[in-house]
């Protein structure tokens, strides 16, 4: 056990430490997450612990965490070890290793050595988890409880639902989930769902409280703060439909937008769920009767349920850090049941070759998915080192505490103590409403977004042009324009503006501009 522990740790943090080399080659020796986002984590992080608010500045509440139990742990550790910019990285290395330490286990109940290591590192590598190691972001905790949640749920089936530690282990990662990611909600209600198709109704109901009751704090507490029950970065995504309008043909759209016209879901969804399906038509077969079919392939039901309402009401996104659970769950739930392809993959291919070919294609796309992610980890870091921590640089230096106007907020607020107005709404609460809803701008907005800028005295901008759909507010004026180099993989945009709001800075930022020490792939080009 401890062996092949050791081994698949060995590998795959030895990678990590590798890549991570790889990145400080292209930030000048800073180490950079791959998205701006994790400073977000860190910017509320800070400011809770430093300053009680719960904001992505100190000065005001700001609902900009998608992950409240994230960020509570990591401002409990920086109120003990202190404002360091490396706790998210460390903190997802050690949540990678107990997550290694699990599958190892979990796997060892099916497997002997050789292959306990090969499905840990499938599971890890299919999930890409490096890379979610490397964002910083809360998508490691997030895989580790849902590992844990199977490991437990699994024993606790074993038992026909009788063993009592394992249902405490397996509800109290229940009552977690919701907080780290609220996709998770998406697996609450595929698991009631199969509880009631096999007449489990204690189980479904308590699934549900379980599940949702933490969630429905959260969102009290965030609604008697902003009027809105979720994170803005919830509110934002909209709507799933508009009651409105014709809801049969939204359906529709939805379907085919969201799901066959999805490259993404076919790149992560498709072969799963295909297995899935072949697993449950193969017990049908056998004249098992319908109970005892949902019993066999509870979860394999239960996370293809979860993976489809994640599809349509979801995200599925380049670097699969949203869809990381759904493949770490696929990938317990299904690998001991494809067990001769492990243990005799060309006697088990011959024998099952629809099976093989759907294994076969998961296997082309995990090396897909290591060469893309050889990408996003090699460039994201440089991306976001050379534009917004630059821009975090620059502000820090000229205009460290005063009021500028971004759309992304996640370092120049961690690094610095500005006064932000976010007009994308993830970080400013009084701009949800025209971004919620909607999917076009009007003069209403233009028009608040100039007053309040002017009124409040806000100082400049740094802004993607297109975020605002070519439209910037006339009171302010174009001073410079700055683009990175090389390919651009995780950032919104390669280039942005800087604004002067206040026309009395409009020469001195011109200066401030020139004058700066920009790293040697930003282009700067003064305008006017």
């Amino acid at each position: 056990m401890m062996r092949n522990f050791l081994l698949t740790a060995a590998v795959f943090l030895g990678i990590c430490l590798v890549y991570i080399l790889i990145m400080l080659s292209t930030t000048e020796n800073y180490f950079t997450y791959l998205l701006d986002d994790a400073y977000i984590h860190l910017s509320i992080a800070k400011n809770f612990s430093t300053y009680g608010v719960w904001g992505v500045t100190q000065y005001a509440f700001s609902s900009s965490s998608s992950s409240p139990v994230f960020t509570l742990i990591l401002s409990f550790l920086i109120s003990v070890f202190g404002n360091q910019l490396f706790i998210p990285l460390i903190f997802n290395i050690v949540a990678a290793g107990f997550l290694i330490f699990l599958l190892n286990r979990y796997y060892a109940q099916f497997f002997r050595n050789r292959q306990v290591v090969i499905a840990s590192l499938f599971t890890l590598f299919l999930a890409v988890l490096h890379v979610q190691v490397m964002t910083g972001m809360e998508h490691v905790l997030h895989a580790l409880m849902i590992a844990v949640n199977i490991y437990y749920f699994q024993k606790w089936a074993e038992s026909d639902f009788k063993n009592r530690t394992c249902s405490y282990g397996f509800y109290i990662t229940i009552s977690l989930l919701g907080l780290i990611r609220f996709e998770s909600m998406f697996y609450f209600a595929a698991l009631a769902f199969v509880f009631v198709l096999v007449k489990n109704f204690k189980n479904a109901v308590l699934v549900l409280l379980a599940g949702f009751i933490p969630v429905f704090v959260f969102c009290y507490f965030n609604y008697s703060k902003t009027g809105y029950f979720f994170p803005n970065s919830v509110i934002l995504k909209g709507p799933l439909l508009d009651f409105s309008g014709n809801i049969g043909k939204q359906l529709i759209d939805i379907l085919f937008e969201r799901i066959l016209l999805n490259l993404s879901f076919y790149k992560i969804g498709l072969f799963p769920l295909l297995i899935s399906v072949v697993l449950v038509v193969k017990e049908h077969k056998k004249k098992l009767g319908l109970q005892k079919i949902i019993l066999n392939n509870f979860l394999v039901i239960a996370w293809s349920l979860a993976l489809l309402m994640h599809s349509v009401s979801g995200r599925l996104t380049g670097i699969f850090r949203y869809e990381a659970y759904l493949l770490i769950a696929f990938s317990m739930v299904l690998i001991p049941k494809l067990k001769p392809f492990l243990i005799q993959p060309f006697s088990a291919f011959k024998r099952d070759k629809i099976t093989g070919l759907f294994v076969f294609a998961n296997i082309v796309l995990l090396a897909y998915k290591l060469g893309y992610a050889h990408f996003i980890i090699t460039c994201g870091s440089a991306n976001v080192y050379e534009q917004q921590i630059q821009s975090a640089r620059f502000l820090k230096e000229y205009y460290n505490d005063s009021k500028v106007v971004a759309n992304d907020i996640g370092a120049i607020s961690y690094f610095t103590d500005i006064h932000l107005l976010d007009f994308m709404g993830l970080g400013s609460d009084e701009i949800v409403h025209f971004r919620a809803n909607t999917k076009k701008l009007d003069d209403h907005f233009y028009g608040f977004l100039s007053q309040y800028s002017r009124e409040n005295k806000y100082k400049l901008a740094i802004a993607y042009e297109e975020w605002l759909d070519w439209q910037t507010p006339k009171n302010w004026r174009k001073v410079a324009y700055l683009e990175v180099s090389g390919r651009n993989l995780v950032l919104g945009e390669k280039h942005l503006f800087i604004y002067s709001i206040d026309p009395e800075i409009h020469d001195s930022l011109k200066q401030n501009i020139k004058a700066f020490k920009w790293n040697k792939n930003v282009k700067v080009t003064l305008l006017e």
